[in-house]
């Protein structure tokens, strides 16, 4: 089965290669390649590819991950506590803690960090939300908005807790979250004398805000202690109902970064000789965008989310 793999993979350089412009190439031979995702760590992946490929032995593997924990690293998230967030079509909390214990492995992916060493035990701990952005997509669709800013901005005119209505964005298929339950899509408390298309706006970001909410509950209880967030300036967190919800009702700041998740994970990749305290310092001068603080008046917000908790419970038991 592996072998299979392999040759798919052997076939997607080779053409990489045949596509490389000839002043690229000398690159190529006298620096090798850089090899990401679970692959490469497969013993002697760099032999077998020098000999399917030509290019020289000793390939250098300068870093070893996912697209996970590539982003994360790409937004600065190096430390116990740091969590990196994506809000695209599905939702991924990836936090960093120093506990090697871990409750929640139906729930949840387990990875060494970019980082780790033995005297710098940090896990990665992975928790994926499959209905988050497809379900903003579905609203626009829904109500012919022209863009997601115009949408953003609608949903701010609605007051906090969208006057009951009550948005559950499952409808992607099964949520390991939920131990691969498929639960579905629910509109709840839907009144058609008070509500409009504004209230559907911000009722969907807030749901998909409160899943990440519940999302990072089962982080914390799976040996978490967080205190700050980053996201890339994309997607989801582009919106300020969805960001101020999740910073309020967690009491922790947001910081978003100039990075989408596709970009940090392939430039982290440039990150040489593990030297991640100069990458770290270097993301934090050039990519700092601003913060989400916590409302201080965040008793709506949290108000709010205790009834979203109550209905999900019905739903889901």
């Amino acid at each position: 089965a592996l072998n299979d793999i392999m040759r798919e993979m052997i076939n997607a350089i080779k053409q990489a290669l045949e596509n490389t412009p000839p002043e690229l190439s000398a690159d190529l031979v006298d620096m090798g390649l850089t090899l990401t995702g679970g692959g490469a760590l497969l013993k002697n992946i760099d032999k077998r590819f020098s000999k399917e490929t030509g290019l020289p032995k000793g390939i250098p593997i300068r870093y070893k991950a996912g697209d996970q924990p590539n982003n994360a690293m790409s937004l600065n998230v190096l430390n116990s506590g740091e969590i990196a967030a994506t809000g695209g079509t599905s939702g991924v909390l990836y936090a960093l803690t120093d506990s090697l214990n871990s409750k929640e492995s139906l729930r949840i992916n387990n990875f060494a960090h970019v980082n780790y060493s033995k005297s710098n035990q940090l896990i990665g701990k992975l928790l994926c939300i499959n209905g988050a952005g497809i379900q903003y997509k579905w609203v626009k669709n829904l109500t012919q908005n022209s863009s997601y800013k115009e949408m953003n901005k609608s949903a701010s005119s609605v007051e906090i807790g969208s006057n009951g209505l009550q948005l559950f964005p499952f409808g992607n298929g099964s949520e390991r979250m939920f131990n691969n339950k498929n639960v579905g899509s629910t509109i709840s408390n839907i009144n058609y004398n008070i509500h409009s298309n504004l209230h559907l706006l911000r009722a969907s970001l807030e749901g998909i805000a409160f899943s990440f909410i519940y999302g990072m509950e089962i982080l914390i209880n799976d040996n978490l202690t967080p205190f700050l967030l980053r996201a890339g300036n994309d997607n989801l967190f582009q919106s300020d109902v969805f960001s101020n919800t999740i910073s309020s009702v967690l009491e922790k700041e947001i910081e978003i970064h100039d990075v989408s998740g596709a970009y940090g994970a392939a430039r982290a990749v440039g990150c040489n000789s593990n030297d991640f305290k100069s990458f770290s310092e270097s993301v934090t001068k050039h990519d700092y965008v601003k913060t989400f603080e916590p409302s201080k008046n965040n008793e709506q917000y949290i108000n709010a989310y205790k009834s979203w908790k109550n209905k999900l419970s019905t739903i889901i038991n």
